[in-house]
């Protein structure tokens, strides 16, 4: 089956490095219910259970012992060079309270942990992000993420009037992010623009043409405005799949379940889909829907970027996209994307309603330790997806050099279950990268390269494996010993012992025996360069410690009268709780009384600034889902330096609610 990812592809017109994108709330929220999971299920996509069974092994297997030879020096076939940060994320602008930060001086610690991990390895951090409805906060709290962790930025400048330009987003953007900014978008799927009606006026017979017309007209805009220094930060289309960028050039979309949650499009089943994701023609098959473009670009010296993409369009599978495999369908998709010299590929990051997320923060506040005064005992609260393994890795793989070119290797053959990859810098081979697609626990489907080198093999390699059960196994991957934990368990660190394995080689008959198990991948290190570049010792991390009392200030009090007696919106007409001093508690059992702390008011944010707490107990109650409680709505209203809060029950509320 033809398998078309959820992806947009933009043509650069300025210089482009890695990055992460946000954009206006359209179809991804973060409180919402779905039913894309099962007819069981009627719940939001986070919270979904459903595995699916992992495909059974092929008949007839793939050899399980094959040579993979590598050359030196004038090697045909490599990618142009690659950057670490070839992997980056677009992240949905409804859900970058949750995932970036409340405002510059309350960032999210998780997002910064896990953008400081790949930093680590690949030198940098390519995000798509902010949004075209903006204020100067938003700016600021990106540029105070990319002073911690690197991150460089993507955005967008207003395109639905191109008779009065829009231009204050790039100016903002120049003048508080400076280099951290490297491209604005200008339009974003303009092959949908005549499908927008009033929102995007564009008339049905709006054509490419059109669309290269009214870019001329934003470069003159940008041109005439002195507030925009950099000129060459242009970007696009970012095109949905109407428009082939052939059709641009002259002036498929991937699989996808929008059936199970639109009821539009044709029904898939994602235990159908499964085995359409484990094998190497799946990344293949996409780059091939774009035939001489990265070519195109390279011939007037611009980057081609694979803007937007996932394993499926409007949401994923449940068992799926949140499974193992996923994360091996992602570094073989994306490397193959290197391969064919894309200059970057960016994972959609949603929100609650979508199972792909290379990572979200959950809606339910699980309360740890005991009741304290200051300082408040962290939250682990965030989840880390499958295809954040595939960037963890992906950044090892190709380093911290710039330097790294790609070689498929067509390995075993040119088997689509044990695809394998060879990455080269200066003409040299540094790293192998093996996979292994088969679910076998009896270890029949094991297999074992024997990589040789031109000339001799070192005395020695080490590998790193990313190992799981099962394809359909759902969190719980280890990538070198060390693991991001269960769903929702992890602050954005690794944890556990590293496990880096050193495996001698046979220089006599220039051969080292690598063996992959089923599931699994393995990342060889030619030697120890190699290695160190692409993990360069521990990873600087964020303290998820805060603190709810500033200077003997206010702190969070809740009437349990209130919430005893409130019933949807009419229990708590009038009532407020408040963080004014000299508020007294009752007694009576409620709220306070169960939260073994209150610490899920500042779970893993990163306190800069002394107003944080305050900011933060709006996103608290907002997000507010305690397991055998009822979940709450929240209203804030801040007078001074004092934050009033009224709460509801949500009437229909279930143990996993989301309100």
């Amino acid at each position: 089956m033809r398998l078309l990812l959820v992806h947009s592809l933009i043509f650069s017109s300025g210089l482009v490095r890695a990055a992460v994108t946000a954009y206006g709330p359209h179809v991804q929220s973060p409180f919402v219910t779905t039913t894309a999971a099962s007819a069981s299920y009627t719940g939001a996509a986070s919270y979904d259970q459903t595995i699916l069974n992992a495909p059974a092994p092929p008949n007839p297997p793939p050899s399980t012992q094959f040579n993979v030879e590598l050359q030196t020096g004038d090697v045909s076939g490599l990618s142009i060079q690659q950057e670490g940060s070839f992997f980056g994320f677009s992240i949905e602008f409804s859900v970058t309270t949750q995932v970036l930060g409340l405002n510059s001086s309350f960032l999210q610690v998780p997002f910064l942990n896990l953008m400081a991990n790949l930093r680590q390895r690949g030198g940098s951090v390519k995000t798509a992000t902010p949004p075209l409805v903006f204020t100067s906060e938003i700016i600021k709290m990106m540029a105070e993420i990319s002073a911690l962790t690197d991150v460089y930025w993507y955005m967008g400048v207003p395109f639905n009037d191109t008779q009065n330009w829009r231009l204050q987003i790039a100016e903002v953007g120049e003048a508080m992010l400076g280099k951290y900014l490297i491209g604005l978008q200008a339009g974003n799927e303009p092959d949908l623009y005549s499908r927008h009606g009033p929102v995007l006026p564009r008339p049905d017979s709006y054509s490419p043409q059109d669309y290269k017309d009214e870019f001329g007209l934003l470069i003159d805009a940008v041109n005439a405005d002195s507030n925009i220094p950099n000129k060459n930060l242009l970007i696009g289309p970012n095109l949905a799949g109407v428009w082939s960028p052939t059709d641009m050039w002259q002036t498929g979309y991937p699989t996808d379940n929008c059936y199970a949650e639109f009821g539009i499009g044709t029904p898939r089943n994602g235990q159908e889909m499964f085995p359409d994701f484990l094998t190497h023609q799946s990344g293949i098959q996409i780059v091939n829907e774009f035939p001489g473009s990265p070519a195109y670009a390279q011939s007037v010296g611009k980057p081609f970027i694979m803007f937007e993409t996932n394993t499926a369009s409007c949401g994923g599978f449940p068992g799926l996209s949140d499974s193992f495999g996923a994360a091996l369908w992602g570094i073989d998709y994306a490397l193959q994307l290197a391969y064919s010299n894309f200059s970057t590929v960016l994972f959609h990051v949603g929100g609650q309603s979508v199972y792909y997320n290379p990572f979200t923060r959950s809606t339910c506040n699980k309360p740890v330790g005991i009741p304290s005064v200051e300082p408040l005992m962290p939250m682990k609260l965030p989840f880390t997806g499958p295809v954040y393994y595939s960037a963890l890795v992906v950044a090892e793989a190709l380093g911290s050099s710039n330097t790294a070119q790609v070689l498929d290797l067509q390995a075993n053959g040119g088997n689509d279950y044990t695809p394998g990859y060879a990455i080269y810098e200066n003409g040299q081979p540094v790293r192998v990268a093996l996979t292994n697609f088969i679910t076998d626990p009896s270890g029949n489907n094991d297999y074992t390269a024997s990589i040789s080198i031109g000339g001799t093999v070192p005395a020695q390699v080490t590998v790193k494996y990313l190992l799981a059960d099962s394809v359909s196994q759902r969190y719980n991957f280890t990538w070198a010993g060390q693991t991001f934990g269960d769903v929702f368990s992890s602050d954005g660190r690794l944890v556990g012992t590293l496990d880096v394995q050193t495996i001698p080689c046979d220089q006599t008959n220039n051969v080292c025996q690598v063996k992959v198990p089923a599931p699994g991948f393995a990342l060889v290190f030619l030697n120890d360069d190699a290695l160190s570049e692409s993990d360069q010792g521990p990873t600087m991390t964020f303290s998820t410690t805060a603190y709810t009392k500033l200077n003997h200030g206010p702190t969070i009090s809740i009437d349990p009268s209130v919430l005893a007696t409130s019933n949807g919106e009419k229990g708590l007409a009038g009532a407020l709780a408040g963080t004014s001093q000299g508020r007294q508690i009752s007694s009576a059992v409620g709220l306070a009384q169960l939260l073994p702390s209150l610490a899920a008011v500042l779970a893993g944010a990163l306190m800069i600034g002394r107003l944080g707490v305050q900011c933060a107990l709006a996103f608290f109650f907002q997000s507010l889902a305690i397991q055998g409680l009822p979940c709450y709505s929240f209203t804030c209203i801040r007078i001074g330096l004092h934050l009033h809060a009224h709460i509801s029950r949500n009437p229909s509320s279930s143990l996993l609610c989301v309100t």
